[in-house]
């Protein structure tokens, strides 16, 4: 339980910091209290701002069409932010580029919550 409110605090926190994400860290929050505590599972897939997001990834594994892209703006600036304060030499220059393009590959890879494919409920 108290991996959970860890992760629901930096959750928190990442609402109001920049690149810092929300739903990664409250899905990440998920089986912790699933395992402790299930009322609080049962209140971060009930709350109205974070349980639809939380639930489209639980059922379908599905990212919403706007998180995709602030994901994918976020990388950018991340790896601009990188380049421009490190100035790394061309090889870790493109070994960062080349494992940030990956993840955001696999991101816009997911499908939107509703898309067609498999559907499980919650239980």
């Amino acid at each position: 339980m108290t991996l959970g409110w860890m992760l629901v605090g930096i959750g928190f926190v990442g609402l109001f910091v920049p690149l810092l994400p929300t739903t990664d860290f409250l899905i990440l929050a998920l089986p912790c209290f699933a395992r402790s505590s299930v009322r609080l599972e049962q209140w971060l897939l009930d709350h109205p701002r974070v349980g639809p997001p939380l639930r489209a990834w639980r059922t379908q594994r599905a990212i919403p069409r706007h998180a995709k892209i602030a994901a994918c703006v976020g990388i950018t600036i991340g790896f601009v932010s990188f380049y421009a304060l490190v100035r790394p030499g061309a090889l870790p220059a493109i070994a960062v580029a080349a494992v940030l393009l990956a993840c955001a590959a696999w991101i816009a890879s997911r499908p939107a919550p509703g898309a067609d494919g498999p559907h499980h409920t919650i239980d």
